[in-house]
């Protein structure tokens, strides 16, 4: 199988390239990823060039280009995330409609941030609520909703013909090599991983080799199309989702951290309260009717492998088993 990864060289490709390591793998990017395995092609993500042709014949395209939003949202940064991800996911639209053979399945990355601020019942596939123009919504939960919805009508917008879209609504992917669990890791060991406000806001998460077997399901599985949620069938409360990586790191307190605190903090580290304020509950429906089964499915289990391997120093370029050999 012939899988080409656009945007591929950052936390998310590099899973993806290990794990479908056993077939030919591409990467299209700016620069040289920094991992070893798959073969390397120059893409800007604007225009379309020389790269075209790995699309033709292709099997599956995966698009998770995209400027991080782990950044202050200043006027520069919004333009450069809404960009970085709707030309990329134009021109890779451009390019499925100009190549004589078009893979069977694109892959399209979305963020599980496109439903609404959430305590309630989980937002599903079929009666989620989209949107985040709640009453007293701070402007930057609002950004982040407009920025997910255009992403995807781009790809809604395509006229693909036989190829299968699937709009991958992820949550916080946990690794112990990068990503999300790496500063929540440092931050509980500092003694610094408590509530947050209330600590009643929802997170939703999946484990790095549930991530990569959702992927692998979803390429296998014909029948499933349009969004799907990516990740755990268990969200948790922010207080209880520490309480639980407190307790595989052995750490016997955390300090709270009220919300007009952490506002303060997270312009000193030129990031947005909103990555962690904001209650995300999401479930995943589709997945599991179509049968998966989670590796990792609660928190409490997951935080312990994660802590485990952390400790094990795991090498960034081979934190997860390849799906030659964990594929079940």
């Amino acid at each position: 199988m012939k899988i080409v990864i656009a945007g591929g060289s950052g936390f998310l490709g590099r899973l993806l390239s290990h794990w479908f390591s056993d077939h030919d793998c591409v990467v299209l990017s700016r620069a040289k990823p920094r991992f070893e395995g798959p073969r390397w092609v120059v893409w800007d993500g604007h225009r379309l060039d020389t790269w075209l042709h790995e699309l033709d014949g292709a099997d599956v395209l995966i698009n998770l280009a995209g400027r991080s939003v782990d950044c202050r949202y200043t006027a520069a940064n919004r333009r450069e995330i809404f960009d970085s991800r709707v030309q990329s996911t134009a021109v890779l639209g451009q390019a499925l409609q100009r190549v004589a053979r078009p893979p069977k399945l694109w892959l399209q990355m979305s963020t599980a941030t496109i439903y609404a601020h959430n305590y309630g019942q989980p937002h599903d596939e079929y009666g989620g609520v989209l949107g985040g123009r709640e009453i007293n919504a701070p402007e930057t939960w609002r950004f982040s909703i407009d920025v997910a919805m255009a992403w995807e009508a781009v790809a809604n917008q395509v006229n693909l013909g036989e190829t299968r879209l699937v709009l991958m609504r992820t949550a916080m992917v946990m690794d112990p090599a990068a990503g999300a669990f790496t500063v929540l890791a440092g931050l509980t060991g500092k003694g610094l991983g408590g509530r947050v406000g209330d600590g009643a806001q929802y997170i939703s998460w999946i484990h790095g080799i549930d991530f990569c077997r959702a992927v692998a399901h979803v390429i296998d599985h014909e029948a499933i199309q349009g969004p799907v949620i990516i990740c755990s069938p268990e969200a948790l409360p922010q207080s209880a989702f520490m309480t639980c990586l407190r307790r595989a790191m052995r750490c016997p307190f955390g300090l709270p951290a009220p919300a007009w605190l952490l506002e303060i903090a997270t312009f000193f580290l030129r990031t947005e309260s909103e990555l962690i304020l904001k209650s995300r509950r999401v479930f995943p429906a589709k997945l599991m009717q179509s049968g998966f089964s989670f590796h990792f499915p609660e928190w409490s289990g997951a935080s312990r492998d994660l802590v485990a391997r952390r400790k094990q120093g795991v090498p960034r370029t081979s934190s997860l088993p390849t799906a030659a050999v964990a594929k079940s």
